[in-house]
C-alpha cells in the first residue's frame, strides 16, 4: 500500500506562508499597486487575470496572475506549444522567450521578473497554494499526465518550487515532474527555506537567459505583427 505521510500539509507550512507574507507586505503592496497601475495606463481591460488550474490532491481553484496579455488574446498557440514540450525531450522554454505580439508593453518585464505572479500570495492566503511548492498546471495538461507523474499533486502547488530554482527552463518537462515529485515526497522547513531564498538568483538567471534569446532574434515580432493580433476590448 502506498504510504501517504508525505501527503498531509505539515502545520510549519501554513505558518511560514504566513510569517514570510506579513514580513513582505510593506514592500509587495506598493509594488502591486504600481504594477496595477502600468497594466491599466497600457492597455484596456482590468489589471488582474484568473485563470482555472489544477491543484492539492487535484482540487481545481481559480489561480490570479497580472495580466500581461491584451485582452481577448488566442491560446490555442500556448495549448499546442505546451504540448509539444510534454511530448519530448525539449527545454521548458516559453514562447514569448524570443517574442509574442499578444504580449503588453509591461508584460514581458513582469513575466520574466515572475512579478506577474505576485497576485498568487492572495491564493495562497486562501490555502489554495503556498509559497513553495510545484506550479499549478492547466487542466488540460493535468488530463495528459501519466499515472506516475500524478504524485505531484501530492504538494501544495506554489508560486516557486525545487524545479524553479533547478535550471526551469533549461531543464525538459520530464525533468520538471521528477523534481516536484522529489519535492512532495521529501518537503521540509529547511527545504522550502533554501528554495526561497534561492529563488531571486534563479529569476535574474532566468531575466538573462531571456535577454540573450531576444538579442539572437531581435526582429521576430514587428509592429505590424502585433497590430495583426492586437485584441483590445472597446
Amino acid at each position: 500500500m502506498k504510504n501517504h505521510k508525505h501527503n498531509v500539509i505539515p502545520r510549519w507550512k501554513r505558518a511560514l506562508d504566513m510569517v514570510a507574507i506579513l514580513l513582505a507586505m510593506p514592500i509587495l503592496l506598493p509594488l502591486s499597486v504600481v504594477i496595477a497601475g502600468a497594466i491599466r495606463t497600457t492597455s484596456t481591460g482590468p489589471f488582474l487575470f484568473q485563470q482555472e488550474r489544477v491543484g492539492y490532491r487535484g482540487r481545481r481553484f481559480m489561480c490570479l496572475k497580472f495580466r500581461t496579455m491584451y485582452c481577448g488574446s488566442e491560446t490555442v498557440t500556448h495549448q499546442g506549444h505546451l504540448m509539444n514540450l510534454m511530448d519530448s525531450d525539449a527545454p521548458m522554454v516559453k514562447m514569448d522567450a524570443t517574442g509574442d505580439a499578444r504580449i503588453i508593453p509591461v508584460g514581458k518585464l513582469l513575466r520574466s521578473s515572475g512579478l506577474d505572479e505576485l497576485p498568487q500570495l492572495i491564493n495562497v492566503l486562501k490555502g489554495e497554494m503556498s509559497l513553495v511548492g510545484p506550479r499549478p498546471c492547466l487542466p488540460y495538461e493535468a488530463e495528459k499526465y501519466l499515472p506516475w507523474q500524478q504524485e505531484r499533486f501530492d504538494a501544495v502547488p506554489g508560486l516557486t518550487g525545487l524545479w524553479q530554482v533547478s535550471g526551469k527552463n533549461r531543464t525538459t518537462f520530464t525533468r520538471m515532474m521528477q523534481l516536484d515529485i522529489e519535492y512532495a515526497r521529501t518537503k521540509n522547513l529547511g527545504l522550502d527555506l533554501r528554495i526561497i531564498l534561492k529563488t531571486i538568483p534563479a529569476l535574474l538567471v532566468q531575466m538573462s537567459d531571456q535577454r540573450q534569446k531576444k538579442k539572437a532574434r531581435p526582429h521576430l515580432v514587428t509592429p505590424e505583427t502585433a497590430m495583426s493580433v492586437r485584441i483590445t476590448n472597446s
